[in-house]
């Protein structure tokens, strides 16, 4: 038997196995979604959470008359491209002094992992990004902001860090460096 030149029969037994294992896909027993319809309907109900009062926020008129457009570059008189404003607070990098090694590296690269103390005096104990160990001293500079030591204690090392502020000026901001824990963090 051929209809529109494809065979019946061989159709017929795909078509068999299809129902066959449709056949398991349905079933009347819905017993555990029924059972647990009826366990979230049994919880307590929980009492809704009040909505947070609304703060009033004072209003605030703003009277640009007289203020620069932030918009607009700032135009700079011939006269005042002369004036040094680095040296306005006094406080300025000493960038003629030659750099020590520790200040190739952002301070928060380095770890302090401990203390020495000898005839000498007392050291420091830093290591570096590459795994190095540098001895410091009060003093000695590190970090890539101009840091000078102020102070080496048993559990951190104080310093001085001289950064930028606004355009041409600087700043000092104190800083320290902790002393690592046993896994070096």
């Amino acid at each position: 038997m051929r209809c529109a030149g494809v065979k019946v029969f061989s159709i017929l037994p795909a078509l068999t196995v299809l129902l066959v294992g449709m056949t398991g896909c349905g079933s009347d027993d819905v017993s555990d979604l029924t059972k647990y319809i009826q366990d979230v309907k049994a919880r307590p109900k929980a009492a809704i959470e009040p909505l947070p009062e609304i703060k009033v926020v004072e209003s605030f008129i703003f009277k640009p008359d007289g203020l620069r457009d932030p918009f607009r570059s700032i135009e700079r008189k011939d006269d005042d491209s002369n004036i040094d404003v680095s040296g306005i607070n006094g406080i300025k990098p000493d960038i003629e002094r030659r750099k020590e090694e520790l200040e190739a590296y952002p301070l928060d690269s380095l770890r302090m992992v401990g203390t020495l103390r000898n005839d000498k005096g007392y050291w420091g104990l830093v290591r570096a990004r590459d795994g190095t160990i540098h001895r410091v001293q009060v003093g000695h500079h590190m970090g890539q902001n101009y840091g000078k030591i102020l102070r080496i204690l048993d559990d951190k090392i104080e310093l001085m860090e001289i950064v930028p502020d606004k355009p041409g000026t600087w700043r000092e901001q104190q800083s320290s460096l902790a002393l690592a824990d046993e896994k070096g963090l």
